[in-house]
């Protein structure tokens, strides 16, 4: 199974957590793919992901089966030379702009699941990562607030959640898609910007079901959570963020116990990793 995640350094937690909720589900080998970047916005630094990062979570994946891999694009040269200048400044960061140049990738597969870093797999997504994707760009689940508010038709819902994507890169390097959607990021400032970009501009996408990219409640037959910001409406109307590394506040907050065993191993994980970062250091 080829999957992919993209964002700066800020992703280590949950990249953690989210390949390893994938070992535990799934019965072949991962490949897993990222792709990270440098950038300045808003006075602040963006830095990429480190190779030894990189080589820890190979380590990890080989541990759970010798044919997985972990592979690391450096992409801080093409993002320069499109950067999507319209939405540099908005609430959200460069950084979920940078799936938009994975068809600059040659070494990526044509067929791959991209996630967010802040999605955990519950059950096996072979089901979503099988699906037919000929003549199809890409696969996903309506996001949960957007599908009623952003719709190119007004009869149906089509808006969906970028969290969650099966990706056909070839049928998509033949439409242009993600070549599009750096364009209109980099002209006009939107709420969402990649998100909007790809739905505004995909011509074929298959909409599957919930339970591939579960928004909002944890459900029985839930497959993929994406830990999203959601509205509360008591005792006043409010936003809540509560990320999977966010353990005091996945229980007080969202009073998940779930993944428990998974969150203690990956903090398990984080503090050897940690411990490797020392002893490099005193090695210099």
């Amino acid at each position: 199974m080829n999957v992919l995640y993209c964002g700066d350094k800020n992703i280590e937690d949950g990249l953690i957590i989210s390949v390893l909720s994938l070992l535990r589900n799934t019965t072949s080998p991962l490949n897993i793919y990222v792709m990270t970047m440098r950038c300045e916005a808003q006075g602040k630094l963006y830095e990429p992901l480190c190779s030894s990062f990189a080589d820890f979570m190979d380590s990890l994946l080989k541990k759970y089966d010798p044919e997985s891999s972990f592979s690391l694009f450096d992409i801080t040269e093409l993002f320069e030379k499109e950067v999507p200048v319209a939405n540099m400044s908005t609430r959200f960061t460069p950084g979920c702009m940078v799936r938009l140049f994975a068809d600059c990738i040659g070494q990526l597969p044509d067929r791959i699941l991209y996630l967010d870093n802040d999605v955990v797999c519950r059950r096996d997504p072979e089901e979503l990562y099988n699906i037919g994707m000929e003549d199809t760009e890409m696969a996903g689940v309506l996001d949960h607030y957007g599908k009623w508010f952003f719709r190119r038709n007004i009869f149906k819902m089509d808006y969906v959640n970028s969290g969650v994507l099966m990706l056909n890169l070839r049928e998509i390097r033949r439409t242009r898609l993600f070549e599009r959607a750096r364009a209109m990021c980099s002209s006009k400032e939107m709420f969402m910007p990649d998100q909007s970009a790809l739905n505004k501009l995909s011509q074929s996408k298959k909409l599957m079901p919930r339970r591939f990219n579960e928004q909002r409640k944890l459900h029985e037959d839930t497959v993929l959570q994406h830990f999203t910001t959601s509205f509360r409406f008591f005792p006043w109307i409010h936003t809540v963020t509560v990320k999977p590394w966010q353990t005091d506040k996945v229980h007080s907050v969202l009073r998940l116990y779930e993944y428990d065993s998974l969150l203690e191993e990956y903090q398990q994980i984080k503090d050897r990793y940690i411990e490797k970062l020392k002893g490099e250091t005193q090695d210099e």
